[in-house]
């Protein structure tokens, strides 16, 4: 058997012995029945970035078979502002590869991602889902290749301060027990996480780390692998919901809120890349970053702050988007630094082994791993990860599209920390990123050519995404309320659990 379904921790693809992508709907009846399955949700993400779902008792064989097959109605007005209620229903039928068993139901449950439909029986042009599915076809359709994703998730947990062992103030990066009091929490989320089908990276604590009125504030992040970008979305779709389902379930707070408190660190969500063709990694040429990585990167960087409508949601993302607070604010890339726009990270491509090394008694590797991506830092969780994978993939597909992408890769590269006195000259020729929802939607309305190209973002969805950012009417926000404390936090609160 294929070692990775014999080690697959979602129960499903075990007792299946097939991968998701191989799911039918006989599957997933057998599943049903051989196990004890009682119900069956039906769970997709609506236009506050959260997963909604809808329960089914199965009363019979035949009752079942026409779920899976034909799905359901529901309230597409209730879901998204831009369709109207007169004409609102709309089908979700289930995606039979993201089946898992629900982790929390007291009732033996299989749970599926849904997919929304038109009354023609279309897929809905203006459904986030869809919209990056038409981004990764045109992607393919222009370069050849694929586009692959992971996420960086980043929260911070709450709860009552037990007095032992505290933590050192904004220095929680790695720490380990007894010093981090959630890595327990943060490791069952994981198994769970991966039970529903997200393929994980590794997690740990990040800077975040204090406390304030008797009360502990841990940042944590929950690293994903890269997998084709829907995919992508989906296991960050999965992965909120069930770290909020567990904290729920022990009586902590989470909250993934791109700003927290005054004069600490916020939350992002960092979206690595990779570009694959034949399961080869592109990003990488003879031992260093290729032309079709750079095409990519620029791309992305000369339409990013439009991407920040969809990547930046609500006004205290632009609260996190400042200097000195490890979040970006010029739009430039780099190798290594985390003072840019998009970072290069290191990528396996030294010459020397360091397993045996390290391990003396083994033998060298001869080649080295294609792990090489490049990383989005300017988003947060505020986002609709859907409609902002999406627009990274556009942005990218536009870097090929480019006749001058290279060239422009020399000029917005950058070697060492943007804010040093070194590059004051380099700092003064990049552009900035947005400082508010207002200014983000200004932007997204002067590109939005280059996101509705090939009939990737429909025309309704992106006047909807300026609409409710210049609902916010935040263009002077930072400045309207800096120094005072309390109108800040009042902010923090407000959007404690966006997305």
């Amino acid at each position: 058997m294929n070692a990775n379904i014999t080690l697959n921790p979602n129960r499903v693809v075990q007792y299946l012995c097939k991968s998701p992508e191989e799911f039918l709907k006989t599957d997933i009846i057998r599943f049903i029945k051989e196990n004890g399955i009682r119900m069956v949700n039906f769970m997709y993400p609506a236009d506050d970035n959260r997963l909604k779902t809808l329960n089914f008792v199965i009363n019979s064989e035949d009752y079942l078979d026409s779920i899976l097959t034909f799905g359901e109605r529901v309230d597409g007005s209730s879901l998204f502002p831009f369709i109207e209620a007169g004409n609102s229903d709309l089908y979700v039928i289930p995606r039979y590869a993201t089946a898992f068993v629900d982790p929390f139901a007291e009732v033996p449950t299989l749970s599926m991602l849904a997919s929304f439909f038109d009354k023609e029986g279309n897929p809905l042009k203006s459904s986030p889902e869809y919209t990056l599915q038409k981004a990764c076809h045109s992607f393919k359709d222009v370069t050849g290749m694929d586009f692959y994703a992971m996420g960086e998730l980043e929260y911070y947990v709450i709860s009552e301060d037990t007095g032992l062992f505290e933590a050192t103030d904004q220095k929680g990066y790695h720490e380990s027990a007894p010093y981090a009091k959630f890595n327990d929490f943060r490791m069952e989320c994981m198994s769970l996480i991966a039970q529903v089908g997200g393929q994980i990276k590794y997690g740990h604590n990040e800077v975040g780390n204090f406390t304030i009125d008797g009360k502990i504030f841990e940042q944590n992040e929950i690293e994903f692998l890269p997998v084709p970008a829907k995919q992508a979305a989906d296991h960050l779709m999965l992965a909120k919901w069930i770290i909020r389902t567990l904290a729920m379930k022990k009586g902590y707070d989470v909250t993934f809120a791109p700003k927290i408190t005054e004069g600490k660190a916020g939350s992002g969500l960092h979206i690595h890349f990779k570009i694959m063709k034949d399961d080869k990694n592109m990003m990488i040429e003879n031992g260093v970053l290729s032309d079709i990585a750079k095409k990519a990167i620029v791309g992305i960087l000369e339409n990013a702050d439009a991407i920040t409508a969809m990547g930046n949601k609500v006004p205290t993302s632009y609260f996190r988007l400042v200097p000195h607070q490890e979040a970006p604010t010029s739009i430039c890339w780099g190798d290594r630094n985390r003072s840019v726009l998009v970072r290069v990270p290191l990528g396996w491509t030294g010459e020397k082994d360091m397993c045996s090394q390290a391990n003396p008694l083994e033998t060298p590797a001869t080649t080295n791993p294609e792990k090489q991506t490049a990383e989005l830092r300017s988003a947060d969780c505020s986002a609709d990860v859907y409609q902002l994978i999406a627009a990274m993939v556009v942005a990218a597909r536009e870097g090929f599209e480019m006749g001058n992408a290279l060239e422009r890769a020399d000029q917005l590269y950058v070697s060492v920390n943007i804010h040093s006195d070194e590059n004051k000259a380099k700092l003064a020729t990049l552009k900035g990123l947005p400082d508010s929802c207002e200014a983000s939607a200004m932007k997204l309305a002067e590109k939005r050519n280059v996101f509705e190209k090939y009939d990737v973002f429909s025309p309704e969805m992106i006047s909807g995404i300026i609409k409710k950012l210049e609902s916010f009417k935040d263009g002077s926000l930072r400045k309207d309320i800096s120094g005072n404390r309390k109108a800040m936090l009042d902010l923090v609160k407000k959007y404690w659990h966006c997305g």
